[in-house]
């Protein structure tokens, strides 16, 4: 028996998200309209997703002794979040993120990773990791805790499947050296930059046929505001968006993740998954914020 349905391992961040009437270039000025500050860190946010869902969930990951730290685990616990999996350091600080989005959604973010980067494969707990159907992974900026990531792979028992977010840390990386973890992956969940960037495909569905290629089963692709692509290899699904006025697109496609996760953990059909994350990440981005407009199970009582 599994005693969870997906453990995340990313970084944990404090999002300091400004709202301003635009994104300013260099030698620019632009005003702030709103503040906000909330948990963030690309896996976590999934793992909140999915946690709102109904489904259980733990994290492995690192913060420091200091207020960000505590506002991190609070926040997972209140979550329902199982917080066995991280580490407190005593040194150093905790991760932190500063965001700004303009009036159409879009946005820059500057990481500021602290501890996050160093996470160390002996601080991992591996019968903890060994108790989840599902491990998700997300970039970290540091080499320390992207070598962690891939000793953790070598060391999983069977049963373990590796959903696997790139994002565009480690998408920069260039393939060759997150090749071990895309191999690896039973599910992979970029966007179209980034599976271009990845493969040179600048057509997505031969950037998924790519992937599928070295050995991902499932691969699904983020097309923000035009839903997403899903295929196994044997189906190849275009899958429709919810039509939403965004508000903020951070967090979007760690919602879609999550939306897509549940699925597959409720053995739906490929097509619902993908429904799934369009439906999680078009809530997302109808507030501030990457977890503020989250839905819970009751919401997806909509879908059916």
């Amino acid at each position: 028996m599994t005693k969870f349905d997906v453990i995340g391992f990313g970084a944990l961040n404090v999002d300091m998200l400004f709202k301003v009437d635009k994104l300013a270039s260099a030698e620019q000025e632009s005003f702030i309209e709103d503040y906000k500050e909330e948990c963030g860190g690309s896996a976590a946010n999934a793992i909140v997703g999915l946690a709102r869902l109904g489904c259980k969930v733990g994290f492995i990951g690192k913060v420091a002794n200091d207020r960000e730290g505590k506002m991190q685990l609070d926040c997972l616990k209140t979550e329902g979040v199982d917080t066995s999996g991280i580490v407190e350091s005593a040194k150093g600080k905790s991760g932190s993120v500063i965001g700004f989005v303009d009036r159409k959604g879009a946005r820059a973010l500057y990481i500021n990773s602290g501890v996050n980067d160093l996470v160390e494969p002996r601080e991992i707990k591996w019968e903890y990791v060994s108790q989840t159907k599902f491990l998700h992974l997300s970039s970290f900026v540091g080499e320390k805790s992207f070598r962690a990531q891939k000793k953790l792979l070598s060391a999983l028992p069977e049963g373990v499947k590796i959903s696997f977010d790139p994002g565009s840390l480690y998408v920069q990386k260039g393939l060759a050296v997150i090749e071990p973890l895309i191999r690896n992956s039973y599910v992979l969940m970029p966007n179209a930059v980034e599976l271009e960037l990845l493969t040179g495909e600048a057509d997505y569905r031969k950037g998924a046929d790519y992937m599928i290629a070295m050995g991902v089963k499932i691969v699904a692709v983020k097309l923000g505001s035009k839903g997403c692509y899903v295929t196994d290899g044997q189906e190849m699904l275009s899958v429709e968006p919810f039509k939403v006025k965004a508000v903020d697109t951070t967090g979007a496609g760690d919602a879609f993740c999550a939306g897509f996760l549940y699925g597959l953990i409720h053995e739906k059909s490929l097509y619902e998954c993908g429904q799934l994350g369009n439906f999680v990440a078009s809530r997302s981005v109808m507030a501030m914020g990457a977890r503020a407009g989250l839905p819970y199970a009751k919401d997806l009582a909509s879908l059916y």
